[in-house]
């Protein structure tokens, strides 16, 4: 099915025009995965279209790296074009390499859920066939157990009317799919939007997650929201109401968190969304708190801002709709990005309080 939505792409609109290609984020996983080489575990799972289920993987924090490929099947080095037949046996998987301290795989687990359809045990979505099922392959017993674990309280919790399907199968071997679809979400955008909307897979998860894409009931459940104007007003300091409410900036180097260097995570003054960890912080030189990523992409949310005569990504907190800051492309490694917040639209909370403040799921990521 992949196939054909791309040869109707192309008839539309010709040869799209790929992004630049990222090689630099996985260099800089490659690094990272070379030189602390004991501390990275592997992960593998199968989400159906593997360009969907890597671009998924790859936006969460703690991965260091996301390869596509096949796995599952009897055949050695079997081909594309073999796999989506269904003719090897194989499913199309990913292979997520992660920093443990960073992410645990009970996260890994939360996510994968998340992003796929676990009731249809006949494909997922557009893409039909035992060969884009949903398959999780443990890598060793701890790994078994937390699927288990993670399937039965999926079942237990009422989310779907019918029963999840997702196997839970041992890993064997793994084959990197040819080149072009490693990255294929960075390499050519435009195809990529046209398949992913086209397959439905998003629609669907909006309608059973919510667009907040909210936790799993197996996760601690704490609700997100905005209070009502005048309890703002009386909670926050003039300068919080300025900033989070109309869209204010607060003075550079003489702020809370600019030069903040304590373990824990900046969450939404206004609402208590967790938005960025300590671990993605660095120092910009703006004098402003800066993060190369969200600790929770969800709970983030981006609109173009013309107001200063040219134009900037805002950033928003997605239920708290508070004004954060603004994102640019000037990052270092491995995103390329810089979140510019102000330290007015945030609170943070210290490693050592994460348990008492309601965070505690928080607490595996700092040693």
């Amino acid at each position: 099915m992949k196939k054909i939505f791309s040869y109707l792409f192309l008839i539309v609109i010709g040869l799209a025009v790929g992004c630049q290609n990222a090689n630099g984020d996985k260099q800089e996983a490659k690094n990272v995965m070379e030189t602390n080489n004991t501390q990275v575990k592997t992960a593998t799972f199968a989400g159906g279209c593997f360009w969907c289920t890597e671009a998924d993987f790859e936006k969460i924090p703690g991965v260091l790296k996301v390869i596509s490929g096949y796995t599952g099947g009897s055949k050695d080095n079997p081909t594309y074009e073999e796999v989506s037949a269904g003719k090897s046996g194989h499913v199309e998987a990913v292979q997520v390499h992660y920093d443990p301290a960073k992410i645990s795989y009970d996260q890994l687990l939360d996510a994968f859920w998340r992003h796929v359809d676990p009731t249809d045990g006949g494909g997922q979505f557009v893409d039909r066939g035992s060969q884009y099922r949903s398959v999780i392959f443990y890598h060793n017993d701890d790994q078994r157990q937390a699927a288990e674990k993670s399937k039965e309280a999926l079942n237990k919790s009422g989310r779907f009317n019918k029963p999840v399907r997702t196997e839970i199968l041992p890993f064997g071997k793994f084959y990197e799919a040819e080149a072009y679809h490693q990255d294929y979400y960075r390499n050519n955008p435009l195809r990529y939007k046209y398949y992913r909307h086209g397959s439905g897979r998003d629609q669907f998860l909006e309608k059973v997650w919510g667009s907040g894409q909210a936790p799993l009931p197996a996760a601690k459940k704490q609700a997100y929201s905005k209070p009502d104007e005048e309890s703002l007003k009386k909670r926050l300091t003039p300068l919080q109401f300025e900033v989070t409410q109309k869209e204010g900036t607060e003075p550079p180097y003489r702020n809370e968190y600019w030069d903040n260097k304590r373990e824990g995570i900046y969450v939404d003054i206004v609402s208590g969304e967790p938005l960025f960890s300590s671990l993605d912080k660095y120092d910009s030189g703006t004098g402003w708190p800066s993060f190369t990523r969200p600790l929770e992409p969800a709970n983030i949310k981006e609109k173009e801002d013309r107001r200063l005569f040219t134009s900037r990504t805002e950033v928003r907190s997605r239920q708290g709709d508070s004004h954060l800051g603004h994102v640019f492309p000037d990052g270092p490694k491995p995103t390329g990005r810089r979140y510019c917040m102000n330290s007015a639209a945030l609170r943070f909370i210290p490693k050592e309080d994460l348990d008492k403040e309601g965070y505690g799921r928080y607490r595996k990521l700092f040693p």
